[in-house]
């Protein structure tokens, strides 16, 4: 019998010497499909893996009157004001989608991306998935959740090991960030793009949109930080916030026609 070779040994490869191999295959692999389907650039949408569909929500509240148990009917009311950006996120992608297959250019698309799981991520799947486009998937292993929802165009869903990787794609392709209210993974993502936006690293000026006034005023008082003078009164502007899937939509539309598909100084070509 031959010997086996290096590259089709599995105990070699899903071993710690091989770890350097397994982080070029989640940089090369992806690559190759993008470049297969002719993604070019994403919107992605970032939020929430706990938000419900309304329907689910309101299913569970109606559940949670039944048992008259007062930590359920809590339980309840919060999936329910959760779902309304649930169903807001399936709106903006919806529209985004639609107005993106439209515009009779395929290498500017400004596909759907999530990452994958559920919440947020599969309502900016869902959403894609029913105006007729393709969406993308980029999802994590995680031990404590499932991450493809059913939404995802099959060939464009990934599953990936190493966060910093996911990341990078996250970055690499994306034309614009939408940001639904989320937890620490949402807001470690907001900020480290936010960071890399300001200082340059992106290459690109990069739309972002703070979605939900009412969640992000609560959450974040980052005048506090102009007021201390760690950041800059100028770096306020480097976000938009917007309530409405129309208001953000119009923003998106407006700000990746101006810098990707006008012709000029400012606008782009893929």
């Amino acid at each position: 019998m031959a010997p086996e070779k290096a590259y089709k040994n599995l105990d070699f490869l899903t071993g710690r010497d091989a770890r350097t191999i397994r982080i070029l295959a989640e940089y090369l692999e992806p690559q190759a499909r993008f470049r297969r389907y002719r993604v070019t650039d994403t919107v992605v949408f970032f939020g929430s893996a706990r938000a419900l569909p309304r329907d689910e929500a309101e299913r569970r509240q109606g559940a949670a009157r039944e048992a008259g148990d007062p930590q359920l009917l809590a339980r309840a009311a919060q999936d329910l004001r959760l779902s309304e950006y649930y169903e807001d996120a399936r709106r903006l992608a919806f529209l985004l989608t639609q107005w993106s297959k439209g515009l009779g250019q395929p290498w500017k698309r400004f596909i759907v991306c999530s990452g994958g799981g559920p919440g947020i991520m599969e309502a900016a799947n869902r959403g894609a998935s029913e105006a007729a486009g393709i969406s993308i998937g980029l999802g994590i292993s995680l031990p404590m959740e499932s991450t493809a929802n059913p939404y995802i165009t099959r060939e464009l869903g990934f599953e990936f090991h190493y966060f910093f990787t996911r990341k990078f794609w996250f970055v690499y392709l994306a034309k614009a960030l939408v940001v639904f209210p989320g937890g620490f993974g949402t807001l470690d993502e907001l900020f480290e793009l936010l960071t890399l936006v300001q200082t340059g690293k992106t290459g690109k000026h990069m739309p972002i949109v703070l979605y939900g006034g009412a969640f992000w005023d609560e959450i974040l008082n980052l005048d506090a930080l102009v007021q201390w003078g760690t950041i800059s009164p100028d770096d306020l502007a480097l976000f938009h916030r917007a309530s409405t899937p129309d208001e953000a939509f119009t923003y998106l539309r407006d700000e990746l026609t101006r810098l990707h598909l006008d012709p000029g100084p400012e606008g782009t070509r893929p």
